[in-house]
């Protein structure tokens, strides 16, 4: 059944490519490599995928998340719909894959659903990630009937009192019953969309019900269950979200009781080349570690994507991680090469 689906969901998103597409992503990697070959930051594509955060607001209080804890430094708010057409249309001949979400609850910006059918009639693979709560039927069938291709709910546990130790104000039934909504919405309109995946991050209070999230996934006829491991900020002195199972750990105990990541990524960053995220208000981050967005590129209200992208404080960025990665304080906490997904 998840072969079967992730087949299908593969095939939907290789239909969305376009020649001209394809030729940008050929770039990026050709970029890539040259620069780290060369050691000469040199960028000749736009960006393959991106995140853009329809809003900060969030209904829940997730102990590691700047959203949940109300903790940003930068400004809050949701998006406008004339900043993400600026964007899309500045990138609809180049993006292949669009995550509407980085903090926040995506489905509490009121142009949410105009947002996904704008990319979808461009030919952009589209997901996104909610906890589930506002996936009433009427939201469940707007979903569906928008175009959305990919569908992430996370869901940390199989009671509620597992589930609320991580997802603080949050209820599991209300989860279950947005997943039976978004599920059922879709065989009511015979579509093959979305692709919808339980994401169960995995912190030590839930790991003991791993096996019970594949059953309930199966349950409710999801297609993918994926596992996520935890990013924790103060993880050095360890914490008591991190798994016991290192399997499911970006952070490895040390013979003293304290943590290090697992496996720390070299001085040269892929995401730097590929991707990048818009805030709500416009700005351009290049990294989802980026969460309160200090290294601000510059914003699409001032200026085009393409001159921010391509732009010399960006390559400077870029050309900083070859040459000294661990100077930069996002990248300390970086596990992209310890993340877990099984």
């Amino acid at each position: 059944m998840e072969f079967l689906s992730s087949y299908k969901d593969g095939i939907n998103f290789i239909s969305k490519l376009t020649p001209s597409k394809i030729l940008n992503g050929m770039k990026v990697v050709g970029s890539y490599y040259r620069s780290r070959w060369t050691g000469n930051v040199s960028h000749q594509g736009l960006p393959v995928s991106m995140s853009v955060e329809p809003t900060t607001s969030c209904n829940l209080r997730c102990p590691e998340c700047p959203s949940g804890l109300r903790s940003f430094t930068r400004d809050t708010g949701a998006l406008t719909i004339d900043t993400y057409k600026a964007l899309i249309e500045e990138l609809k001949g180049q993006l292949t894959y669009l995550l509407l979400y980085f903090q926040g609850e995506p489905y509490l910006n009121k142009n949410f659903f105009e947002m996904i059918e704008i990319a979808s009639k461009n030919k952009i693979y589209t997901a996104t990630s909610t906890n589930a709560h506002y996936l009433t039927t009427v939201n469940a069938e707007k979903t569906v009937k928008s175009g959305i291709d990919r569908v992430i709910i996370s869901i940390d546990g199989t009671t509620q009192e597992v589930y609320q130790q991580y997802r603080v104000g949050g209820k599991l039934d209300k989860v279950i019953e947005g997943t039976k909504n978004l599920v059922n919405a879709r065989k009511a309109l015979k579509s093959k969309t979305p692709f919808i995946i339980f994401q169960f991050l995995v912190v030590r209070p839930n790991e003991h019900q791993i096996e019970d999230i594949k059953k309930l996934a199966k349950e409710l006829q999801v297609d993918k269950v994926a596992f996520k491991s935890a990013q924790i900020y103060n993880y050095k002195n360890g914490s008591p979200l991190i798994p016991l199972n290192e399997k499911y750990s970006r952070y490895k105990k040390q013979n003293d009781s304290s943590y290090k990541l697992k496996s720390e990524p070299d001085d040269s960053c892929w995401k730097m080349w590929h991707s990048c995220v818009m805030t709500w208000d416009g700005k351009i981050v290049p990294c989802c570690f980026d969460k309160d967005a200090h290294h601000n590129m510059g914003s699409i209200n001032d200026k085009s994507f393409k001159n921010i992208w391509h732009s010399e404080p960006y390559d400077n960025f870029r050309t900083q991680l070859f040459e000294s990665r661990n100077q930069i304080e996002m990248c300390k906490n970086c596990s992209e090469a310890s993340k877990v997904w099984v």
